[in-house]
Protein backbone atom coordinates (compact mmCIF):
# COMPACT_ATOMS: atom_id res chain seq x y z
CA UNK A 1 0.00 0.00 0.00
CA UNK A 2 1.65 3.28 -1.26
CA UNK A 3 1.33 6.30 1.77
CA UNK A 4 3.91 8.60 0.68
CA UNK A 5 3.74 10.29 -2.51
CA UNK A 6 6.55 9.26 -4.78
CA UNK A 7 8.10 11.55 -7.48
CA UNK A 8 8.25 14.72 -8.54
CA UNK A 9 5.05 15.08 -10.76
CA UNK A 10 2.98 13.36 -7.50
CA UNK A 11 4.71 16.38 -5.38
CA UNK A 12 3.38 19.23 -7.40
CA UNK A 13 -0.21 17.70 -8.24
CA UNK A 14 -0.82 17.60 -3.98
CA UNK A 15 1.05 20.98 -3.63
CA UNK A 16 -1.65 22.04 -6.44
CA UNK A 17 -4.67 20.59 -4.75
CA UNK A 18 -3.26 21.82 -1.06
CA UNK A 19 -2.89 25.53 -2.87
CA UNK A 20 -6.25 25.81 -4.76
CA UNK A 21 -7.45 24.56 -1.28
CA UNK A 22 -6.23 27.31 0.53
CA UNK A 23 -7.23 30.01 -2.23
CA UNK A 24 -10.46 29.05 -2.36
CA UNK A 25 -10.93 28.53 1.23
CA UNK A 26 -9.49 32.32 1.83
CA UNK A 27 -11.94 33.79 -0.50
CA UNK A 28 -14.33 31.99 0.87
CA UNK A 29 -13.51 34.12 4.48
CA UNK A 30 -13.30 36.97 2.52
CA UNK A 31 -16.49 36.73 1.20
CA UNK A 32 -18.03 36.17 4.55
CA UNK A 33 -16.42 38.64 7.02
CA UNK A 34 -15.50 40.94 4.67
CA UNK A 35 -17.77 44.40 5.10
CA UNK A 36 -17.81 47.95 4.21
CA UNK A 37 -16.72 50.70 5.73
CA UNK A 38 -15.35 50.47 9.83
CA UNK A 39 -16.78 49.71 12.82
CA UNK A 40 -16.57 52.70 15.47
CA UNK A 41 -13.97 52.99 18.12
CA UNK A 42 -13.37 55.27 20.67
CA UNK A 43 -15.60 57.06 23.27
CA UNK A 44 -19.07 57.19 22.99
CA UNK A 45 -20.47 60.67 22.19
CA UNK A 46 -23.14 61.80 24.97
CA UNK A 47 -26.74 60.31 23.72
CA UNK A 48 -29.12 62.92 22.15
CA UNK A 49 -32.18 64.04 23.10
CA UNK A 50 -33.82 61.76 20.77
CA UNK A 51 -31.69 58.55 21.74
CA UNK A 52 -32.33 60.03 25.76
CA UNK A 53 -36.63 59.21 24.95
CA UNK A 54 -34.98 55.85 23.25
CA UNK A 55 -33.58 54.94 25.86
CA UNK A 56 -36.32 56.27 28.77
CA UNK A 57 -38.98 54.12 26.73
CA UNK A 58 -37.13 50.90 26.30
CA UNK A 59 -36.43 50.74 29.73
CA UNK A 60 -39.92 51.07 30.40
CA UNK A 61 -40.84 48.26 27.85
CA UNK A 62 -37.84 45.82 29.00
CA UNK A 63 -39.68 46.40 32.75
CA UNK A 64 -42.53 45.60 31.97
CA UNK A 65 -42.28 42.95 29.73
CA UNK A 66 -38.97 41.28 31.28
CA UNK A 67 -40.13 42.18 35.00
CA UNK A 68 -43.43 43.08 35.58
CA UNK A 69 -45.13 39.84 33.17
CA UNK A 70 -41.92 37.76 33.04
CA UNK A 71 -41.98 33.98 32.13
CA UNK A 72 -44.41 34.10 28.56
CA UNK A 73 -45.64 31.21 26.91
CA UNK A 74 -47.88 28.94 26.13
CA UNK A 75 -47.31 27.61 29.76
CA UNK A 76 -47.46 30.81 31.51
CA UNK A 77 -50.16 31.78 29.03
CA UNK A 78 -51.95 34.39 30.83
CA UNK A 79 -48.53 36.27 31.16
CA UNK A 80 -48.02 35.63 27.16
CA UNK A 81 -51.68 37.13 26.32
CA UNK A 82 -50.67 39.89 28.90
CA UNK A 83 -47.61 40.41 27.15
CA UNK A 84 -49.42 40.16 23.56
CA UNK A 85 -51.99 43.09 25.34
CA UNK A 86 -49.47 45.24 26.13
CA UNK A 87 -47.64 44.75 22.13
CA UNK A 88 -51.11 45.77 20.95
CA UNK A 89 -51.75 48.93 23.22
CA UNK A 90 -47.88 50.05 22.21
CA UNK A 91 -48.58 50.17 18.63
CA UNK A 92 -52.03 51.19 18.77
CA UNK A 93 -50.42 54.22 20.95
CA UNK A 94 -47.91 55.03 18.14
CA UNK A 95 -51.02 55.42 15.39
CA UNK A 96 -50.98 52.25 13.88
CA UNK A 97 -54.20 49.90 13.02
CA UNK A 98 -53.23 46.21 14.99
CA UNK A 99 -53.85 43.10 12.94
CA UNK A 100 -52.84 39.40 13.94
CA UNK A 101 -52.32 36.01 12.51
CA UNK A 102 -53.73 33.29 15.00
CA UNK A 103 -53.32 29.72 15.26
CA UNK A 104 -53.66 27.04 17.40
CA UNK A 105 -50.42 25.62 19.26
CA UNK A 106 -50.33 23.36 22.14
CA UNK A 107 -53.59 23.65 22.78
CA UNK A 108 -54.19 27.20 22.78
CA UNK A 109 -54.63 30.17 19.95
CA UNK A 110 -51.80 32.10 19.68
CA UNK A 111 -51.21 35.07 17.93
CA UNK A 112 -48.30 36.92 15.62
CA UNK A 113 -49.07 41.01 16.30
CA UNK A 114 -48.85 42.74 12.90
CA UNK A 115 -48.67 46.57 11.98
CA UNK A 116 -47.89 47.98 8.52
CA UNK A 117 -46.96 51.38 7.12
CA UNK A 118 -45.37 53.07 4.04
CA UNK A 119 -46.31 52.71 0.58
CA UNK A 120 -49.96 51.69 -0.11
CA UNK A 121 -48.60 50.19 -3.66
CA UNK A 122 -49.63 46.54 -4.11
CA UNK A 123 -46.32 45.98 -5.77
CA UNK A 124 -44.04 47.97 -3.30
CA UNK A 125 -41.17 46.02 -1.81
CA UNK A 126 -41.74 44.89 1.85
CA UNK A 127 -39.78 45.45 5.11
CA UNK A 128 -40.18 43.07 7.43
CA UNK A 129 -38.90 43.87 11.16
CA UNK A 130 -39.75 41.18 13.53
CA UNK A 131 -38.97 39.96 17.38
CA UNK A 132 -40.32 37.16 19.32
CA UNK A 133 -42.22 38.04 22.75
CA UNK A 134 -42.44 34.92 24.06
CA UNK A 135 -39.86 33.52 26.66
CA UNK A 136 -38.30 30.64 27.18
CA UNK A 137 -40.02 27.97 29.67
CA UNK A 138 -39.64 29.52 34.05
CA UNK A 139 -37.19 32.39 32.43
CA UNK A 140 -38.26 36.28 32.87
CA UNK A 141 -37.02 36.74 29.17
CA UNK A 142 -35.38 40.71 29.80
CA UNK A 143 -32.77 40.55 27.73
CA UNK A 144 -33.83 37.30 25.50
CA UNK A 145 -35.91 38.66 23.93
CA UNK A 146 -37.92 41.76 25.59
CA UNK A 147 -34.99 43.84 24.69
CA UNK A 148 -35.85 42.67 20.55
CA UNK A 149 -39.61 44.00 21.27
CA UNK A 150 -38.88 47.01 23.18
CA UNK A 151 -36.94 47.68 20.04
CA UNK A 152 -39.62 47.10 18.03
CA UNK A 153 -42.09 48.86 19.36
CA UNK A 154 -39.36 52.10 19.69
CA UNK A 155 -38.60 51.66 15.78
CA UNK A 156 -42.27 51.52 14.83
CA UNK A 157 -42.63 54.41 16.55
CA UNK A 158 -40.15 56.14 15.11
CA UNK A 159 -40.65 55.06 11.54
CA UNK A 160 -44.34 56.63 12.36
CA UNK A 161 -43.15 59.75 13.02
CA UNK A 162 -40.70 59.75 10.05
CA UNK A 163 -42.33 57.93 7.23
CA UNK A 164 -40.92 56.93 4.12
CA UNK A 165 -43.23 56.04 1.63
CA UNK A 166 -41.60 53.87 -1.11
CA UNK A 167 -41.75 50.58 0.60
CA UNK A 168 -44.14 49.12 2.86
CA UNK A 169 -42.87 48.25 6.41
CA UNK A 170 -44.08 45.88 8.78
CA UNK A 171 -43.51 45.40 12.30
CA UNK A 172 -44.38 42.18 13.09
CA UNK A 173 -44.33 40.50 16.96
CA UNK A 174 -43.79 36.74 16.80
CA UNK A 175 -45.32 34.26 19.10
CA UNK A 176 -43.66 31.19 20.06
CA UNK A 177 -39.65 30.91 19.40
CA UNK A 178 -38.70 29.65 22.04
CA UNK A 179 -38.43 25.95 22.62
CA UNK A 180 -40.05 23.78 22.20
CA UNK A 181 -41.13 25.49 19.06
CA UNK A 182 -37.82 26.37 17.61
CA UNK A 183 -37.29 25.07 14.65
CA UNK A 184 -40.42 23.61 13.93
CA UNK A 185 -43.64 24.58 11.64
CA UNK A 186 -45.46 26.09 14.95
CA UNK A 187 -42.67 28.98 14.96
CA UNK A 188 -44.96 32.12 15.02
CA UNK A 189 -42.51 33.32 12.31
CA UNK A 190 -42.53 29.93 10.44
CA UNK A 191 -46.33 30.34 10.04
CA UNK A 192 -45.93 34.18 8.86
CA UNK A 193 -43.12 33.78 6.42
CA UNK A 194 -45.15 30.56 4.76
CA UNK A 195 -48.04 32.66 4.24
CA UNK A 196 -45.94 35.61 2.79
CA UNK A 197 -44.76 32.83 0.52
CA UNK A 198 -48.34 31.40 -0.32
CA UNK A 199 -49.01 35.06 -1.23
CA UNK A 200 -46.55 35.26 -3.30
CA UNK A 201 -45.39 38.92 -0.89
CA UNK A 202 -42.09 40.59 -2.15
CA UNK A 203 -39.96 41.07 1.11
CA UNK A 204 -36.80 42.34 0.00
CA UNK A 205 -35.29 42.09 3.89
CA UNK A 206 -36.41 40.78 6.86
CA UNK A 207 -34.86 41.96 9.93
CA UNK A 208 -34.65 39.98 13.01
CA UNK A 209 -34.05 41.67 16.56
CA UNK A 210 -32.83 39.37 18.76
CA UNK A 211 -31.15 39.45 22.40
CA UNK A 212 -29.62 43.22 22.06
CA UNK A 213 -28.74 44.25 25.10
CA UNK A 214 -25.96 43.33 26.79
CA UNK A 215 -22.20 44.81 26.12
CA UNK A 216 -19.39 44.14 27.52
CA UNK A 217 -15.36 46.10 27.43
CA UNK A 218 -13.68 43.69 29.27
CA UNK A 219 -11.39 41.50 27.62
CA UNK A 220 -12.38 38.33 26.29
CA UNK A 221 -16.44 38.88 26.89
CA UNK A 222 -17.02 37.73 23.76
CA UNK A 223 -16.67 34.18 22.38
CA UNK A 224 -17.64 32.68 18.81
CA UNK A 225 -18.66 28.85 17.18
CA UNK A 226 -15.28 27.69 16.57
CA UNK A 227 -12.95 29.18 14.13
CA UNK A 228 -14.57 32.52 14.07
CA UNK A 229 -12.79 33.98 17.59
CA UNK A 230 -9.24 34.44 15.10
CA UNK A 231 -11.63 36.82 13.11
CA UNK A 232 -13.57 39.00 15.39
CA UNK A 233 -12.65 41.26 18.82
CA UNK A 234 -13.18 39.55 21.96
CA UNK A 235 -14.81 42.13 23.91
CA UNK A 236 -18.50 41.94 23.71
CA UNK A 237 -19.08 45.63 23.15
CA UNK A 238 -20.73 45.61 19.62
CA UNK A 239 -23.67 44.93 18.09
CA UNK A 240 -24.05 42.23 14.97
CA UNK A 241 -25.41 41.53 11.83
CA UNK A 242 -25.56 37.94 10.99
CA UNK A 243 -26.82 36.28 7.53
CA UNK A 244 -26.74 33.22 5.51
CA UNK A 245 -24.43 33.48 2.22
CA UNK A 246 -27.87 34.19 -0.29
CA UNK A 247 -28.46 37.51 2.41
CA UNK A 248 -24.95 38.55 1.96
CA UNK A 249 -25.70 41.81 -0.03
CA UNK A 250 -28.66 42.80 2.42
CA UNK A 251 -26.08 42.14 5.73
CA UNK A 252 -23.53 44.34 3.93
CA UNK A 253 -25.66 46.52 3.08
CA UNK A 254 -27.60 46.89 6.77
CA UNK A 255 -23.47 46.96 7.85
CA UNK A 256 -22.43 50.08 5.59
CA UNK A 257 -25.71 52.07 6.86
CA UNK A 258 -25.00 51.41 10.39
CA UNK A 259 -21.05 52.06 10.58
CA UNK A 260 -21.56 55.42 8.33
CA UNK A 261 -24.64 56.87 10.54
CA UNK A 262 -24.12 55.70 13.86
CA UNK A 263 -20.77 55.94 16.10
CA UNK A 264 -21.06 52.35 17.97
CA UNK A 265 -19.04 49.46 16.95
CA UNK A 266 -20.51 46.79 14.71
CA UNK A 267 -19.84 43.81 13.03
CA UNK A 268 -21.16 41.65 10.46
CA UNK A 269 -21.22 38.59 8.98
CA UNK A 270 -22.66 36.16 6.20
CA UNK A 271 -22.08 32.70 6.44
CA UNK A 272 -23.31 29.06 6.21
CA UNK A 273 -26.79 29.03 7.76
CA UNK A 274 -26.08 25.52 9.71
CA UNK A 275 -23.63 26.87 12.39
CA UNK A 276 -24.54 27.28 15.59
CA UNK A 277 -25.92 30.45 16.03
CA UNK A 278 -26.16 31.49 12.88
CA UNK A 279 -29.51 30.43 12.28
CA UNK A 280 -30.89 31.15 16.12
CA UNK A 281 -33.95 33.38 15.56
CA UNK A 282 -36.85 34.33 13.73
CA UNK A 283 -34.68 35.24 10.69
CA UNK A 284 -34.14 31.25 10.49
CA UNK A 285 -38.06 30.93 9.17
CA UNK A 286 -37.63 33.93 6.04
CA UNK A 287 -34.52 31.53 4.94
CA UNK A 288 -37.01 28.94 4.64
CA UNK A 289 -39.10 30.36 2.22
CA UNK A 290 -36.53 32.21 0.36
CA UNK A 291 -36.81 35.45 1.54
CA UNK A 292 -33.51 37.74 2.51
CA UNK A 293 -32.90 38.03 6.56
CA UNK A 294 -30.60 39.47 9.13
CA UNK A 295 -30.71 38.58 12.66
CA UNK A 296 -29.91 41.97 14.79
CA UNK A 297 -28.18 40.65 17.72
CA UNK A 298 -25.36 41.05 20.85
CA UNK A 299 -24.99 37.30 19.95
CA UNK A 300 -26.70 36.07 23.00
CA UNK A 301 -25.38 33.09 24.51
CA UNK A 302 -22.06 34.27 23.18
CA UNK A 303 -21.80 37.34 25.66
CA UNK A 304 -24.59 37.08 27.93
CA UNK A 305 -23.60 34.76 30.83
CA UNK A 306 -27.54 35.36 32.47
CA UNK A 307 -29.13 33.57 28.76
CA UNK A 308 -31.88 31.64 29.10
CA UNK A 309 -31.07 31.68 32.97
CA UNK A 310 -33.75 32.84 35.80
CA UNK A 311 -31.47 35.46 35.95
CA UNK A 312 -31.88 37.24 33.30
CA UNK A 313 -33.74 40.52 34.73
CA UNK A 314 -34.30 43.98 33.59
CA UNK A 315 -31.11 45.59 35.28
CA UNK A 316 -28.74 43.47 33.11
CA UNK A 317 -29.64 45.78 30.11
CA UNK A 318 -27.13 48.87 28.97
CA UNK A 319 -29.88 50.76 27.64
CA UNK A 320 -27.94 54.00 27.00
CA UNK A 321 -26.02 51.75 24.47
CA UNK A 322 -29.22 49.84 23.50
CA UNK A 323 -30.62 53.18 22.45
CA UNK A 324 -27.84 54.21 20.24
CA UNK A 325 -28.28 50.92 18.44
CA UNK A 326 -32.04 51.70 18.21
CA UNK A 327 -31.16 54.57 16.55
CA UNK A 328 -28.78 53.17 14.51
CA UNK A 329 -31.32 50.41 13.50
CA UNK A 330 -33.73 53.19 12.67
CA UNK A 331 -31.18 54.86 9.56
CA UNK A 332 -30.57 51.06 8.71
CA UNK A 333 -34.68 50.38 8.10
CA UNK A 334 -34.98 53.69 6.66
CA UNK A 335 -32.13 53.15 4.09
CA UNK A 336 -33.13 49.51 3.21
CA UNK A 337 -36.48 51.11 2.06
CA UNK A 338 -35.76 53.29 -0.25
Amino acid sequence: MKILPHGKDEYLRIILRWGIFIVLAGITIILMVSMPAHSYSGPLKPLSQDEVSIRDNLKNHVALLGGKIGQRNVYSFNNLCAAANYIRQQFANAGYAVTEQKYEAEDRQVSNIIIETGSTNSFAKILVVGAHYDSAPGIPGANDNASGVAALIELARLIKRDMPTSAKIRFVAFVNEEPPFFFTDKMGSFVYAKECRKKGENIAAMFALETIGYYSDADKSQHYPPGFAMLYPDKGNFIGFIGNLRSRQLVRKSVRTFRKTTPFPSEGIATFGWIPGVFWSDHWSFWKHGYPAVMVTDTAPFRYPYYHKHEDTPEKIDYDKMARVVSGLFNVIRDAAK
